[in-house]
């Protein structure tokens, strides 16, 4: 049976923070919202979470896609102003039982990322957070496995709305490596399905802001 909590200090240095920051980033960020991520468990192992941050409308990512802060990066978006309180949700990392890019495939497909989000759901409205921002991907599930995030419909069936849409320039020319070359035959025959269905490029590399507002 998997279970959710959120991120407190106790665990930090007993789970993995990558994209997190430094040991003290997570420390500092815990006090500061008192928590920084919310776990999934499979008894006594980790092996997913979902991690958030305050929003911060200027950050950009130094790297596109590569980068953790690509997550929060909303800057070929029309941004609605937001409450000062709002909180920016980043990566979901499924199947993360240590330290690392590795993930088991065991916990992957299992709703483990909706279980993630919705527990999140109940700790912002919990802790009166006004409002929450995430960025949503294309509705490919390859590349939300790979990138460790959501289409726009699952975050629209937890009270998020769209904001903004726009072709993500940097995922768009990485596209073609990132999912056909890089990642396994199933992959790469998904990708080239879509693109004989007459998906272009533009539209695989859609993603959206969506904000969801405290009821």
């Amino acid at each position: 049976m998997i279970h959710y909590r959120p991120m407190t200090m106790s665990d930090v240095g007993n789970v993995p923070i990558d994209c997190q920051g430094t040991e003290a980033t997570v420390r500092t960020r815990i006090a500061d919202l008192g928590a920084s991520a919310i776990l999934a468990f499979d008894d006594e192992q980790h092996v997913g979470q979902l991690q958030f941050r305050r929003y911060d409308r200027a950050l950009r990512s130094p790297a596109g896609i590569m980068d953790p802060s690509y997550w929060g990066d909303f800057g070929q978006a029309n941004a609605p102003s937001l409450p000062p309180g709002t909180l920016n949700l980043f990566c979901y990392h499924v199947g993360q039982l240590a330290s690392g890019d590795a993930r088991d495939p065991r916990y992957q497909g299992r709703g483990i990322g909706v279980a993630l989000l919705e527990e999140f759901v109940r700790w912002a409205d919990a802790h009166g957070v006004e409002a929450t921002v995430a960025k949503a991907l294309p509705a490919f599930r390859p590349l939300s496995v790979l990138m460790g995030g959501h289409p726009a419909s699952v975050y629209e069936d937890h009270g998020f709305e769209i904001a903004a849409r726009w072709c993500d320039r940097d995922l768009r020319d990485r596209l073609p490596n990132v999912l056909a070359g890089e990642h396994g035959d199933s992959v790469a025959t998904a990708f080239r399905d879509l693109c004989d269905q007459g998906c272009t490029l533009d539209v695989l590399a859609e993603v959206a802001m969506v904000v969801r507002r405290r009821p």
